[in-house]
């Protein structure tokens, strides 16, 4: 039997409902799930994504919720609006998958985690860099991960930063301490103290080519691994039918909130002088 999810978006005219969607219909077709309506915030570009996509379009969640078994919360440009959607979906008690930027700032995050574990919504949310050949690489790896460099790209920090981020904490936990950003306009650099003396150096260069990667010390020696980008999609994707089936998620929410907590304290002038405590 077919399980089905629903669509939830700010535009559904974005790159991520057209990838989930492929991948559902190709790669993933043999997981047994269909995109089975959606809603977008924008109503008329979303309904002519739907009619595009041969997806039914509903005017709201009420309406689509008696056609889906779980939802998939999208709107990877607009974390503004993930809280008020999350807020019309959670009250259905489905498994929900968020899109990064899963919040605007760590309080919002906080207050959509807590939504979901008062409706007992199992959720998850992650960028597409947390399923990459670099973790893979890394559980190859001997010895514990000392140091962590990562660099990626995109149109603006605010936006693309959630990446070469989530990559680096995803590798080596939530226990980030301390955080100080060098650099502005379009070359930052994160430095992150984590516990037991272990460190990160996180480079978001925009609107300039710089590929994913990651390097990756332990006692043993360093190791610099290139993203496999084409294969990041479709590992997320199945990450996210995981979450469906099992009801369970599998993400440390600690590791989602570090995140929010740095890429706060990567906005303040604090942080441009010195090293903050996260």
């Amino acid at each position: 039997m077919s399980r089905r999810i629903g669509f939830v978006d700010f535009d559904l005219n974005n790159f991520h409902a057209d990838v989930y969607l492929k991948l559902l219909r190709g790669d993933l077709q043999s997981r047994g799930f269909t995109v089975a309506g959606a809603t977008g915030l924008q109503v008329e570009s979303s309904r002519a994504w739907s009619a595009q996509n041969d997806v039914p379009y509903y005017d709201e969640v009420d309406a689509l919720d008696a056609h889906v078994d779980c939802y998939a919360v999208l709107a990877p440009s607009n974390p503004e609006v993930h809280e008020a959607l999350c807020q019309r979906v959670f009250p259905h008690g489905k498994p929900t998958y968020v899109d990064k930027t899963f919040a605007p700032d760590l309080a919002t995050a906080k207050r959509i985690f807590a939504l979901a574990d008062g409706h007992g919504v199992a959720m998850q949310t992650s960028s597409a860099l947390r399923y990459s050949n670099v973790q893979e690489r890394l559980a190859e790896l001997e010895g514990d991960l000392l140091h962590i460099v990562t660099w990626g790209g995109g149109s603006s920090f605010g936006e693309y930063a959630i990446h070469p981020l989530e990559l680096a904490i995803s590798c080596m936990g939530p226990d980030a301490q301390r955080l100080y950003r060098r650099g502005a306009g379009e070359c930052s650099q994160l430095l992150l103290d984590f516990s037991d003396n272990r460190s990160a150096v996180v480079n978001v260069y925009t609107n300039a080519s710089t590929p994913f990667a990651a390097a990756l010390t332990t006692a043993q020696g360093t190791e610099h691994v290139a993203v496999d980008s084409s294969a990041i999609f479709r590992n997320t994707a199945a990450a996210m039918l995981d979450l469906f089936e099992s009801g369970i998620a599998a993400i440390d929410r600690r590791e989602t909130l570090a995140i929010h907590s740095a890429l706060d304290a990567a906005q303040t002038d604090a942080a441009r002088a010195g090293f903050v405590d996260l």
